[in-house]
């Protein structure tokens, strides 16, 4: 509702939409603490609108909300009171696809270095992978382990993947009461020997057990069809016809080595089980082949409940502009070609399309991993002018992004050129990606009864992305000294601001960051 701002001037706004617990009217003041956040614009239910919203600094909720901007001297004096015109009021994002690798790897990464990296970027909320952490969340022990590691390092809220791998089909249901967000396998090698891939067998026993869950299974949709040319990063050690096409640092060669029929064979074979749990939701982690996208819509069409994610850097990065050695770029499924994101894109704009979300598949290593040239500098994208020494080799090197707390400006920048909307970001990446997790009634939009996460966003702001951009704990990212459009001017997480790009960033802050371990339902 639309509210006139001087019928309530200098006491709390009224009738709210919730109960005023906030605001103690005999006496004038404020019995506990309320944040307000005002803006000419501000995207509410999927709509840009003007916007006042009343944030429970006790609860962490939004309490009320007003379509329009209110005064300071509408609020009890000392409220907590901004008006951010002309930036936007957007939900913090929620980035269901984020791995942090603690314990066991926190060399790569960490709660406290990734959630801050995720702050700095509007994301008030990540799902953390069930693998690269040591032990894997596959099992009811492990989960408990990485929960133990997290306390007191979160900056912003947290939830948990499990996992799928060969023999543990007894812990998927004990995992969903402990309160894991869905669970991910891969069809092909995960780089790790302790997260091994499934098979169609165990695919089959874990869409059994996780039937009549309320969960999500998701997949890592690789797979070396049974012909093929190519046997992925095994290409080094093989013999004609299996050799590699080309010199090993040379980006062709690598992404010849992952076609897009490892994506369409893996898609092919998860489908064809889909019928064993025909209302457990399936998800396509990282999609990157425009190829698969007939199945996906194919089944869907047929009523198959599957859905499908892209990433950040499958629709900013083109396999044209990699430069030889240049392995901050490799990931798998591969950056493919601009015609390929061109495709993407446009199934991303399609209302009825099947990739849904938008995330970071932040996957992070120690720089040493990823073998880059010495003529490869941490801030610049040289040109690389041979194999030194090993380094360059795109097949030994550790596959994976960094990009967690870049993503809404990697994709407002690129989404310039294909005419998005901020709306859109909204619905890509975070009201649906709270709906991926079973956070669609308390996160992912600014709604009454919803959790207090804001971004504070100026969509014309620009920056370089250097390593004060990269809170992540490697600065090593191919997005290193690229302009990116759009600032996040503060991070707010349950009504409470976290991150201020003006002020003192985290300044002397604590972390904050809750850990979602409630049952889905």
């Amino acid at each position: 509702m639309t509210l006139n701002p001087s019928t309530y001037r200098h006491h709390y706004p009224s009738p709210a939409p919730s109960p005023p617990h906030e605001f103690n009217h005999t006496t004038g003041t404020a019995a506990n603490s309320i944040a307000v956040l005002a803006s000419s614009r501000a995207v509410l239910v999927g709509r840009l609108t003007a916007a006042t919203i009343v944030i429970s600094q006790t609860t962490g909720k939004i309490t009320s909300i007003f379509h329009s901007v209110l005064q300071a001297s509408d609020f009890p004096p000392g409220t907590d009171y901004t008006d951010h015109s002309p930036h936007i009021l957007l939900p913090g994002l929620v980035d269901a696809h984020v791995h942090l690798n603690e314990p066991g790897r926190t060399e790569w990464e960490g709660f406290w270095t990734g959630t801050r990296a995720a702050a700095f970027g509007g994301v008030t909320t990540v799902i953390d992978m069930p693998l690269n952490a040591i032990p894997p969340t596959t099992t009811v022990a492990g989960l408990k382990e990485k929960v133990q590691a997290a306390q007191g390092k979160c900056w912003v809220d947290v939830g948990f993947y499990g996992g799928i791998v060969p023999g543990n089909p007894t812990e998927l249901r004990p995992l969903v009461q402990e309160g894991v967000r869905g669970f991910k396998g891969f069809l092909i090698d995960s780089g790790v020997p302790e997260f091994p891939a499934v098979s169609s067998t165990d695919i089959a026993l874990a869409m059994a057990a996780l039937a009549d869950e309320p969960t999500t299974l998701m997949f890592h949709a690789e797979t070396i069809p049974p012909i093929a040319d190519s046997v992925g990063d095994d290409v080094q050690q093989s013999l004609p016809p299996l050799a590699p096409i080309g010199p090993l640092d040379e980006y062709a060669t690598f992404l010849a080595s992952r076609p897009s029929s490892f994506e369409t064979y893996a898609i092919a074979e998860i489908l064809s089980l889909a019928h064993i749990a025909p209302n457990l939701p399936l998800h396509i982690v990282h999609l990157s082949a425009i190829e698969a996208i007939p199945l996906l819509r194919e089944a869907i069409a047929k009523g198959v409940n599957i859905t499908a994610e892209t990433c950040f850097h499958y629709l900013s990065l083109a396999a044209e502009s990699v430069h030889n050695g240049d392995t901050r770029h490799k990931c798998c499924p591969p950056i493919r070609s601009q015609s390929n994101q061109d495709g993407l894109w446009e199934e991303l704009m399609q209302d009825g399309g099947c990739i849904k979300t938008v995330v970071s598949d932040h996957s992070p290593c120690t720089p040493n991993l990823k073998l880059l040239p010495s003529s490869i500098t941490n801030a610049q994208n040289n040109i690389v002018a041979g194999l030194e020494d090993g380094k360059g080799d795109f097949f030994s090197a550790w596959g994976g992004v960094s990009s967690v707390g870049l993503g809404l400006s990697i994709l407002w920048t690129e989404g310039q050129r294909h005419g998005i909307s901020i709306e859109d970001v909204v619905k890509w990446c975070c009201k649906n990606t709270a709906k991926q997790v079973g956070l669609e009634n308390e996160k992912g939009d600014l709604a009454l009864g919803f959790d207090g996460d804001v971004a504070i966003f100026d969509d014309e702001g620009c920056f370089e992305v250097g390593e004060e951009a990269m809170l992540f704990r490697n600065k090593c990212s191919p997005y290193q000294g690229m302009m990116l459009q759009g600032v996040v001017k503060e991070t707010w997480v349950r009504g409470q601001r976290i991150w201020n790009r003006e002020g003192s960033g985290f300044g002397k802050g604590v972390p904050r960051g809750k850990l979602l371990l409630e049952r889905r339902t």
